[in-house]
């Protein structure tokens, strides 16, 4: 096997020359990212999610980013949930992209028009991104800054459309030619549990006609209604069109569930799992095993070929998760590998910033390379 330049072996789905280096092209996929790659093969991907910091410190993105480090296939970089504004999903992924990271840009309709989400997905593809999951947005009431006047130019439909059309067929939607265009792979959100529940496959239908080639769902907490909406899904063959990939995420009491489900739309937890979380000694603990028992059940069912964590404020479980569910089946995921040389490098460093007195950092370098 190649080594890289450091002289280790790649590891899987890594570039030889680099892990901020795109991989090479395969035929069929769209994109040259590692996401793509794991659900085309047949494996159980897993996702989650890097809730931006209201920092401008790189660091804080890395910190969060490295306890998924070897247990995840892609980070999905948050786009101003809630309407609420944190670190740009733009900049959280030119930051993971350096580091090796697959990322997935979130897109919300909600704050850009067209021509700047347009812009958005060429430097974000210039930089490595190879994945984008297509969203709405939650409107500007729900965030703290309700004064905000909201933009929604595009919605999901209509930018699965957008960058569909940039990719396949190398032009804004203008019709303005693209001389390179974003080697992307494309998703979309679904939610099963919202009503009318019998539209809802018909939707994903339609995401997919749009563009859409994987989904992740919102939070699967009721595995009956999930299993009846696959059957649906595989009745009307879109199982074998898409990748679906069923939402996941522990819940951190019965108070918090209560919550949840009272002011988040969307969200449909049972009483059943409130009443699970109530009779638990450690809810906490109990919220992590209900989430392990659901991936348990989901990653069983025909058509579904992945999870996505959600583990908002509660991101140190993540890995916990997925090794005690097996989610990956054996499988270990890329992880960032701290190169050999880097305290040299480091070392070499503070001493041409901060030479001794009376040695000039040319002398230094001249030193070290004779």
């Amino acid at each position: 096997m190649t080594s890289d330049s450091n002289g280790r072996p790649p590891q899987p789905d890594e570039n030889p020359s680099g892990i901020d280096q795109p991989l090479e092209p395969q035929e069929d996929h769209s994109s040259l990212g590692r996401l793509e790659r794991v659900l085309r093969r047949g494996e159980f991907a897993v996702t989650t999610e890097l809730n931006p910091p209201d920092s401008a410190n790189p660091n804080d993105v890395y910190e969060r980013a490295a306890v998924f480090d070897g247990w995840v296939d892609a980070i999905n970089a948050v786009d101003a949930s809630g309407a609420n504004c944190h670190m740009s999903s733009v900049g959280i992924c030119s930051l993971l992209t350096r580091m090796g990271y697959a990322p997935v840009l979130q897109i919300s309709c909600r704050d850009k028009n067209r021509i700047a989400i347009q812009g958005d997905v060429l430097g974000a593809a210039a930089m490595g991104v190879a994945n984008i999951l297509c969203l709405t947005g939650d409107g500007v009431q729900a965030g703290d800054q309700p004064g905000a006047k909201p933009v929604f130019d595009l919605d999901s439909m209509s930018l699965l459309e957008t960058v569909r059309i940039m990719r396949d067929e190398s032009r804004f939607l203008s019709g303005r030619k693209i001389t390179s265009p974003p080697n992307v792979f494309l998703g979309a959100a679904i939610n099963p549990f919202a009503p009318p529940f019998d539209f809802r496959p018909h939707r994903l239908a339609k995401k997919i006609e749009a563009g859409a080639q994987f989904v992740q769902s919102q939070y699967c907490f009721d595995v009956p209604m999930f299993k009846e909406y696959m059957k649906r899904v595989r009745d009307m063959g879109l199982h074998e069109k898409c990748y679906i990939m069923a939402g996941v995420g522990p819940l951190a009491s019965a108070k918090t569930a209560r919550w949840i489900r009272s002011n988040v739309p969307g969200i449909h937890i049972p009483d059943a799992v409130i009443k699970r979380l109530e009779g638990a000694e450690k809810q906490k603990e109990e919220g992590k095993r209900l989430c392990i028992d659901i991936i348990n059940e989901v990653k069983d069912i025909e058509g579904v070929s992945g999870i996505h964590v959600m583990a908002y404020r509660q991101e140190e479980f993540v890995a916990e998760i997925v090794s005690e569910s097996d989610a990956l089946k054996g499988r270990r995921p890329w992880t960032r590998e701290v190169r050999y040389d880097e305290p040299i490098v480091a070392e070499r460093l503070e001493e041409i910033l901060n030479p001794e007195e009376g040695v000039t950092p040319q002398e230094i370098i001249e030193e070290r390379t004779s």
